[in-house]
This record gives structure tokens, sequence and C-alpha cells, in this order.
């Protein structure tokens, strides 16, 4: 009997782009609560660092490196995983991409493609591998990282956002083809954390100071405080939710202007 709804022992979490940041967070805390994880991201010995932690503390996990953006290295990491520890319970879509900053209209049609690539059409890519087996077992949680980019204008990302919003739209719609086979799907939109993907905007002192000013709680976030939120979209704690959107974000887009 689990002792909460919070506990994860027995179910295998798939989480892309937890080498570092976010996704990191998220895998050590789904292996604290009982998850066997796979960590993945393009770099296998930033993958093995995380996974010996994870290991050494007790847990269970694997590394499968994967770009996201390559549909053959996405087949790897989803068929490894089901062949390693038999199934999936739980598909965590975290790892994304950003390589353009400045005017939307200026984007070149190169960047623009991998951005939503890796963005969006991973995703799909993901869900179609992942899903169909956790519907066979009448039971599945797919949680992605989107963001509160995906909700606001942009004059420096504005293309990431619209990566960000079509996230949105993905989760609703394979939430309701698949919620009567016992499948959840749901989305994250973070603010601005502290991460290595986030960095350049958080390394501007003045873009740092005008975002922190119109932050009801007056600072950025950290890793681990979307990690929980990924823990309880994952457990049984939230399964009666599908199809939505948690914002974490220290409620700058419900500032006062």
């Amino acid at each position: 009997m689990k002792n909460t709804p919070f506990d994860l022992t027995g179910k295998v979490a798939v989480v892309t782009g937890s080498s570092r940041g976010i996704g990191r967070s998220s895998a050590e805390l789904l292996a604290k609560l009982g998850a066997k994880v796979v960590i993945s991201s393009r770099k296998a010995d930033a993958c093995k660092e995380v996974a010996d932690g994870i290991n050494a503390a007790g847990g269970d996990a694997i590394v499968i490196p994967c770009n996201i953006a390559r549909k053959d290295e996405v087949e790897a990491l989803i068929s490894g995983a089901t062949k390693h520890y038999g199934k999936i319970d739980i598909l965590v879509c975290n790892a994304a991409v950003n390589p353009y900053y400045g005017p939307l209209l200026d984007i070149t049609d190169e960047a623009f493609d991998k951005i939503m690539g890796s963005n969006v059409r991973s995703n799909i890519w993901l869900s179609a591998l992942a899903i169909p087996q956790m519907a066979e077992r009448g039971n599945g949680s797919v949680v992605i990282i989107s963001s509160i980019g995906g909700l606001r204008g942009s004059t420096v990302i504005g293309a990431y956002g619209i990566s960000k919003a079509a996230d949105f739209a993905l989760c609703r719609s394979l939430a309701g083809e698949w919620g009567p086979k016992g499948v959840r799907v749901n989305c994250i939109a973070p603010g601005l954390v502290k991460t290595d993907f986030a960095r350049a905007l958080w390394e501007d002192e003045a873009f740092l100071e005008r975002r922190t000013a119109t932050t009801p709680l007056r600072r950025i976030g950290e890793p681990d405080e979307i990690a929980g939120a990924v823990a309880y979209l994952a457990s049984d704690a939230s399964s009666f939710m599908t199809g939505q959107t948690i914002v974490i974000d220290g409620g700058v887009t419900t500032a006062a202007v």
C-alpha cells in the first residue's frame, strides 16, 4: 500500500533534458519518490553524473542519450527505456531549444524550424511512442514543460513563445484523445528560472532587475521549485487532472502593471 498519493514506487519515468536544470531536478525528485528514472540529454557524460548520483543515493537510474531533434534517437530512447525497465509510466518532455534572440520577423527559416522541431514536433514523437503502451495498461502521465513565454508576447524570444503556446494546444488535444484510455497529459509553464538554458536572461542585470521588480515574489525561480509540480502531475495526487497548464512564475503573469 502506498503511503501517500505522491509515492511513485514501481513507476518508470523518462525525463528528456535531464542532465541539468529543471529536468535534472525533476528526475532526482521522481527518483526520491520511488520511480525508476531514465536520464537523457545529448551528452552522455553529463547524464551519467546525474544517474550516478541517483544510484548512489539508493535510487534506480540509467542513461540513454538523445538529441530530441532526431527521430531515430527519440525512437531509441523510448525503445531502450521500455526494453530495460519493461514499461514507461511517466514521460516528462522537458528538453527544448532557443537558438535565436531578436525581432521575430528577422528570424531565419532554419532557426524557426529548429525551435518548432525541438520544442513541439519532438513532443509529438515522444508521445506517439510512449502513450500507446500507457493506454494498454490504462494508466500513464505525460508532463510537458512549456513556458509563460507561450502566454505573453516578447520582443526578444517570440518564436520560442510560439512553440510554447503550441505545447499548450498539444497538451489539450492529447488529453482529449487519450483520457478515455486513462492517460493524462498536462503542461507546466515556468517563469524565469535560474538554469543554464535561461542564462542569457538572468545574467542580464538590467533585465533581471526589471523582472524581479514586477514579480510579486521579487525573485526568479530555482529548478527545484518546478520539480515539485512535475512530481505532482506524475503521481496519483493529480489523478483527476488532465489537459491543464500549471503556471509557476512567482506571480509575474498576475501582477498589476
